[in-house]
C-alpha cells in the first residue's frame, strides 16, 4: 500500500512492495501525490519498474550499475576479464561517469564524457564502443536492480554524430612499409626485452589477436601438426566454445618453439595484452612510426599469406574468419606482388598459352 504524508507544506508518497525497492516522490499538491502513488503501483503490478529517480533513500550511481552489471556477468558464466578490452571500456565508464545518478543521467553528461575521452586521445570509433557498452549495462541491469533507466544513450546518439564525437571505424590500409616492423621488433627487444617483440612477430605471422597470442598455453600445441588451439576465438555470435586449431606456417612454428617455457600457467606468451599495445606503441613513437596499430599486424599477417599464394579456404583456417566478406577488411595486397610468387607463374602460364594459341592460328593459316 501506499502511504501519502504530508511534510510542512507539501505531500510525500511512499509506496513498498514486498522485493521492489521503495519508490518516493514530494508533490505540492496531494491529489498529484496521490495519482503519481496509483502510478507507481499500477507499473509494479504489471511487471514494469518505475524510475530510478523514485527510488526512496539511495542515489543509484552509475558505478553501482556498471557493479551489477559486471556481477549479472559473472552469474552467467561470461565473466568480464581484466585483460579484456571490455574492462578497461567499464573502467573508464565508472571513472568519468561513476558518480552520477544513473536515473538522471542526462544528454549533457554523456556529450562531456565523450569530449574528455577525445581529449585524452581516443578516436570516434573508440568513443562509439564505450558510449554502447554504457547503452548495454544500462539495458541489462535495469531489470536485476528492479528499476528504470532512461535510454539516454539512444537520446545523445544524433547530438553526437553532429558534433563527431562518434563515428564507424571505416577500414583500415594500413600495413607495414620497408624496414618498419625490422626496426620495431629491435627497439622492443632493446627497450622491454625479445618476448614482446616476438610477440608482436608471431601477430605478423599467425594473423591471431593480441588476446589469443596471451592466451595460449604450451598444452594447446600439437606438436606433430604443427597446430595450435586457439580457445573461444572471436565470433560475430558467440566466441564461448568457439576453439579452433590454428597451423602454425614456417617461421611462425620455429618462433613458438624458441619460447622459454617458463611461466607457471604454461602461458607461451605471458604478458598482457594492454601492456603489449601499450610497449609497441612506445617504440612505435620512439621511432617516429606514424599511424601503425598492433592490430595492423593482422591485416599484415593475412596480406602476406594471399601474397604467398593461399586461398580464400586456406587463409580462413589461419585467420579464423567465417566468410570472405569479414576476410576481405583484412586483406591489403598490394599490387606490385602480382609480378612475383604464384600470381606471377599463373600470369606467365596466360602468357606462354595466349602465345601458344597465336603459334597454332599461324600454323593453320
Amino acid at each position: 500500500m501506499a502511504s501519502i504524508t504530508k511534510i510542512g507544506n507539501r505531500w510525500r508518497a511512499l509506496v513498498r512492495r514486498k522485493g521492489h525497492p521503495s519508490y518516493c516522490k514530494t508533490f505540492g499538491v496531494k491529489a498529484h501525490a496521490e495519482a503519481w502513488a496509483r502510478r507507481i503501483e499500477s507499473e509494479i503490478d504489471g511487471g514494469t519498474s518505475p524510475r530510478a529517480e523514485s527510488v526512496f533513500g539511495r542515489k543509484l550511481t552509475v558505478a553501482a550499475v556498471i557493479d551489477t552489471y559486471v556481477e549479472m556477468r559473472e552469474q552467467s558464466g561470461r565473466p568480464v576479464h581484466d585483460s579484456a578490452s571490455e574492462f578497461y571500456q567499464l573502467a573508464g565508464l565508472k571513472r568519468l561517469l561513476g558518480t552520477y545518478d544513473a536515473g538522471t543521467l542526462s544528454v549533457d553528461a554523456i556529450v562531456g564524457f565523450c569530449r574528455v575521452r577525445a581529449e585524452e586521445g581516443a578516436g570516434p570509433y573508440t568513443i562509439n564502443m564505450d558510449v554502447s557498452k554504457l547503452g548495454t549495462v544500462m539495458r541489462y541491469a535495469a531489470p536485476m536492480l528492479k528499476v528504470k533507466l532512461p535510454d539516454v544513450v539512444h537520446e545523445a546518439r544524433p547530438l553526437l554524430s553532429h558534433l563527431k564525437l562518434i563515428g564507424g571505424g571505416g577500414v583500415r590500409f594500413r600495413r607495414a612499409e620497408g624496414n618498419e616492423l625490422p626496426d620495431l621488433l629491435a627497439q622492443l627487444t632493446a627497450r622491454r626485452g625479445k618476448r614482446y617483440a616476438d610477440a608482436v612477430e608471431f601477430a605478423a605471422l599467425t594473423t591471431m589477436r593480441r588476446g589469443e597470442i596471451t592466451r595460449i598455453r604450451w598444452e594447446d600445441v600439437d606438436e606433430a601438426k604443427r597446430l595450435v588451439l586457439v580457445r573461444d576465438r572471436k565470433d560475430p555470435r558467440s566466441k564461448k566454445g568457439n576453439d579452433m586449431w590454428v597451423p602454425l606456417l614456417g617461421p611462425a612454428w620455429d618462433l613458438l618453439q624458441a619460447q622459454p617455457r617458463d611461466d607457471v600457467h604454461g602461458r607461451i606468451f605471458p604478458l598482457h595484452p594492454q601492456t603489449l599495445s601499450k610497449y609497441f606503441k612506445e617504440a612505435r613513437t620512439a621511432l617516429g612510426i606514424d599511424n601503425l596499430r598492433l592490430h595492423d599486424m593482422r591485416h599484415e599477417g593475412t596480406s602476406q599469406l594471399f601474397e604467398a599464394g593461399f586461398q580464400v579456404p586456406e587463409v580462413a583456417m589461419v585467420t579464423g574468419h567465417k566468410n570472405w566478406k569479414h576476410l576481405k577488411r583484412y586483406t591489403n595486397l598490394r599490387p606490385e606482388m602480382l609480378h612475383e610468387g604464384p600470381a606471377a607463374v599463373r600470369a606467365a602460364n596466360l602468357a606462354s598459352t595466349k602465345k601458344k594459341g597465336e603459334d597454332d592460328t599461324q600454323a593453320e593459316g
